[in-house]
């Protein structure tokens, strides 16, 4: 079975590392506590950096902005640090949370209580410093919200409020910030006894697929160092980390920072935790610091956060890792020597006071195994169905059931996310709808256990004919009469879904959507499109990983081995109309989401003629997928927010 493998006895010989990063000579031991992941370890080497003292007026809420860099001095070699003989050096040991946190966007009051929360319950396990991520007060992302005065009032309003409960602990929250001129920052307040103590400014500002922020946040600038005691700390955002040059190296290099503090708000797609985590590593080996890096944990329309926050050793190795999709607080012991130095003269210092002696016994280590690849879609999926209707205030779905493999798998995903008694599956058959159609329709729904209901529509489709008839006389049968099917099913769910209050889960998948295979008003109409960001392959092999794990026939396998069809004619295959999936979806992603050209793709030995008709099919589905209810995001391009084209656009190469 494949399932999540939580590891509650960890050493640095199971921490997980980079391929060719050497092992640590150190080796931290632990035991089992399942709600907290922890680790305790000594960093090896001391930094050879300017140790910073004092403390110069800080930007915040109102406070003054730090001085901008103006010169940089020489970087040492890439994560190796030495001290100079007989330079005194301070060992410090510091508990580090992580609130790894599923909040809502616009959600200010709640989401500051759920914050409250994790700040007293971090104190309790005795850390010195608790961390949020990013936006985690507003919810992210808050997209247009932050051009109404009135929500970024709120957020400030909550922040001062959250200050009064920093009391012998440091909060990292994610927030807006708007300054005098009123311009607004992607910020991280940090609060500290009771106050307040300082803001810091997010500086590297994504703009490309599914990021907007510098259609709203302008950059902050400077290298900022926050003591704790005489411990220095750099804290950034989410982007900031990801250039090797970035705020957070520089914090380290040149500002003397040994544990960087990275909050974060970074979206799920397939494949985004491996290349997340050797991102991860490179920086801590480049800066010899710890790097603590807290990610949110929720869905969002169409984006789902996966959380899985990790701590990174100086040599690469990862000592913790938050649980995947699920609300988490992480705690960890990290001992650093820091050598006692002058500050670096570009370098703004904030006081956070000086932390409390933690108590014993240290917080014990534990690490999250990641999960295979399909487990890992198939819990993205179900967060995304259960955020997205909670949040939104449903509690009931609406699936309407072909008998085929798409319809089967929402239908599955839905009951696993929202439970059989929220799940209502309706079968609607016709003219050309087939007895192993019907008879696996019923296996699906009484299998899983959902409400099923038949509506049989060859009454209305009559009726639809008999009243067209007049204006369809001496025209050859098309998608017309075809289409006028899906389009009355359509309308019979969500006939249902306004009597019962159920969102209508849509059944398409991204192959589908890509080309255009869909119906307007008809499979298209719903409200949320669970499956389409999934080419078909991918729904098939979902589809046998969910059988294999449940150790039966969930999706009978007579809906798996079948060919798929419409059945909106006599004797239709989806092959009539597009290639083989197997052919199909490899050209869509080299398409869409790498956007190679039509002789790239031949080059892959696909037909010069089948690459130009699916790129013909996809530009001209463009204004259908408009029209299409959001879904959740899964690969590394969904359709949406990602990938933004004309409807009306005449190139073609």
């Amino acid at each position: 079975m494949l399932s999540l493998q939580s590891v509650f006895a960890v050493d640095v010989r199971r921490a997980q590392r980079p391929a060719g990063l050497r092992p640590p000579k150190k080796r931290a031991h632990g035991g089992d506590l399942p709600a907290i992941k922890s680790v305790a370890f000594n960093q090896p080497h001391p930094a050879k950096v300017n140790a910073p003292r004092g403390c110069p007026p800080g930007r915040g809420f109102g406070a003054a902005a730090g001085a901008p860099i103006i010169g940089r001095p020489p970087r040492p070699a890439p994560g190796r640090f030495f001290k100079k003989p007989g330079e005194p050096v301070t060992r410090h040991t510091v508990r580090i949370a992580m609130a790894q946190i599923n909040t809502a966007v616009g959600a200010v009051d709640d989401n500051a209580r759920k914050i409250r929360h994790r700040i007293a319950a971090a104190r309790a396990l005795g850390a010195h410093l608790v961390s949020f991520p990013e936006l985690a007060l507003c919810g992210y992302p808050p997209e247009d919200l932050l051009f109404h005065p009135a929500f970024v009032d709120a957020g400030r309003r909550a922040i001062d409020a959250l200050a009064a409960h920093t009391a012998g602990i440091v909060a990292v929250v994610g927030c807006v910030e708007r300054d005098a001129a009123g311009h607004l920052y992607n910020a991280a307040a940090v609060l500290a006894g009771g106050r307040v103590a300082d803001v810091y400014r997010k500086q590297r500002l994504p703009n490309y697929g599914v990021f907007d922020e510098k259609r709203y946040f302008e950059p902050g600038d400077g290298i900022a160092v926050h003591m704790l005691g005489t411990l220095p700390i750099g804290i950034s955002i989410c982007e900031d980390i990801w250039p090797a040059d970035g705020p957070p190296v520089r914090q380290a290099q040149v500002g003397g920072a040994r544990i960087l503090v990275n909050i974060n708000a970074s979206p799920y797609h397939a494949g985004k935790r491996e290349e997340r985590e050797a991102m991860l590593a490179a920086r801590a080996t480049a800066t010899g610091a710890f790097v603590c890096y807290n990610n949110m944990v929720g869905g969002q329309d169409e984006l789902v956060f996966d959380g899985q926050g990790v701590i990174v050793a100086p040599d690469g190795t990862i000592l913790a890792r938050g649980a995947a999709f699920a609300e988490e607080l992480i705690c960890a012991d990290l001992t650093v020597d820091a050598p006692a130095r002058p500050h670096a003269p570009d370098v703004r210092h904030v006081s956070l006071g000086d932390p409390p002696a933690a108590p014993a016994p240290a917080p014990v280590p534990n690490l999250a195994e990641p999960l295979p690849r399909t487990e890992e879609i198939r819990r993205a999926l179900l967060l995304g169905i259960r955020d997205y209707l909670g949040k939104n205030g449903f509690k009931k779905a609406l699936i309407g059931l072909s008998g085929g493999i798409d319809s089967a798998l929402v239908a599955v995903l839905a009951r696993e996310a929202l439970g059989p008694e929220n799940v209502t599956c309706v079968y609607m058959p016709s003219r050309f709808s087939s007895d192993l159609s019907t008879r696996d329709a019923r296996a699906l729904a009484e299998g899983i256990g959902v409400r099923y209901l038949e509506l049989a529509i060859e009454p209305l489709f009559g009726a639809y004919l008999q009243t067209l008839a007049g204006p369809f006389k001496g025209l050859a049968p098309n998608e017309a009469e075809e289409n006028l099917q899906s389009r009355i099913r359509g309308n019979l769910l969500m006939a249902l879904s306004n009597k019962t209050g159920a969102l209508v889960l849509t059944t398409g998948n991204k192959s589908e959507m890509a080309v255009g295979y869909a119906t307007l008003y008809g499979d298209m109409a719903g409200g949320f499109a669970v499956i389409k960001d999934l080419p078909k392959q991918l729904v098939y092999a979902l589809s046998r990983h969910i059988n294999r794990v449940a150790g039966r026939p969930v999706i009978p396998e007579s809906i798996l081995t079948r060919e798929p069809t419409a059945e909106l004619r006599a004797d239709q295959k989806d092959s009539d109309s597009l290639p083989p999936y197997d052919v199909l979806d490899p050209i869509i992603e080299a398409y869409v989401e790498r956007n190679q050209s039509q002789d790239e793709i031949v080059a892959l030995g696909f037909e010069q003629d089948t690459v130009r008709r699916v790129m013909r099919m996809v530009d001209l589905a463009e204004y259908k997928r408009r029209q299409a209810p959001p879904g959740i995001r899964i690969t590394p391009r969904a359709f949406g927010r990602d990938r933004r084209m004309p409807i009306t656009n005449r190139f073609r190469e």
